[in-house]
């Protein structure tokens, strides 16, 4: 793994965090010449009203149990939102000791998902924690073929041209996945395929290293988002994310009526029997 001091994620999760924080954010006179950027120790430690020796040791992971107390006043100086807020006091919890990892059941697709994706008309997938797709209907996979089993949604978002010209804001759509990975994973750190995508994206991805290293956190769910299909151009869509057994089954649709459900017709229409999905040229 990459985490980086991994017996300290405690302590990786401050010292990420305050470097994304401003003095002018935290109320603070920028004066002088900073050789990091964000917050101090010293700066975080005065505004969560806790001494400094103790912040230190929090950074340094000799105190890895601060009381509610203390994480809700970093939350505070640090400006993390909810989702953050929950994800800091996660960390807290004791992990399960290497060699006794929790044993996790493998992710299957339940008979009932696979005929919902038969019938429903419109693109749905099943994708599991660490956006593995486990199935797919033909629609989605026309919308885009790196939605057919076996792809993982992060790493063609990270290394897969066309996925990348597909999405229509690719820097936001990065961002948000890979803070979504992080949450999906929580404190489950010794997960196999967390570990190897995380080590294949780490050697393979600038951008996943750059922004892995922000420790964002947030919820992928339900959701708007802009795509340009090489066949039909661009389309508006709304994504909802549904839990299910373990998994989730996504759908996305367009307005009724729009311009963008018209387009979604269009492709269904080419994946009838006889009928084939080509580039144009």
């Amino acid at each position: 793994m990459t985490e980086g001091a991994e017996g300290n994620r405690l302590g990786v999760y401050l010292r990420a965090r305050r470097g994304l924080i401003s003095p002018e954010q935290a109320g603070l006179p920028s004066g002088g010449i900073r050789r990091v950027p964000g917050l101090r120790r010293e700066e975080v430690s005065m505004l969560a009203g806790i001494s400094a020796d103790y912040y230190l040791r929090l950074e340094r992971g000799r105190d890895a149990h601060p009381s509610a107390h203390v994480l809700d006043a970093l939350v505070r100086v640090l400006r993390l939102d909810a989702v953050e807020r929950d994800y800091l006091h996660g960390l807290v919890a004791p992990l399960p000791r290497l060699g006794k990892a929790r044993r996790r059941t493998p992710e299957r697709v339940p008979a009932r998902l696979h005929q919902l994706l038969a019938t429903v008309g419109v693109p749905a997938f099943v994708e599991g924690r660490t956006f593995d797709v486990l199935a797919a209907n033909e629609l989605a996979t026309a919308l885009s073929p790196r939605l057919r089993p076996g792809e993982n949604r992060l790493r063609s978002l990270l290394l897969d041209p066309e996925e990348q010209a597909f999405q229509k804001d690719w820097a936001a759509s990065s961002a948000g996945f890979i803070a979504a990975f992080r949450e999906s994973i929580g404190d489950d750190i010794n997960d196999p395929r967390f570990i190897e995508l995380v080590g294949e994206l780490s050697l393979s991805s600038g951008r996943f290293r750059k922004l892995w290293a922000r420790h964002d956190v947030r919820m992928l769910e339900g959701d708007t988002t802009t795509v340009t299909h090489p066949i039909v151009g661009e389309l508006h869509l709304h994504r909802d994310k549904l839990p299910v057994d373990g998994v989730l089954l996504v759908l996305y649709y367009a307005d009724v009526g729009s311009q963008s459900a018209e387009k979604l017709a269009l492709l269904a229409s080419l994946i009838e029997p006889g009928n084939t999905i080509s580039s144009p040229g």
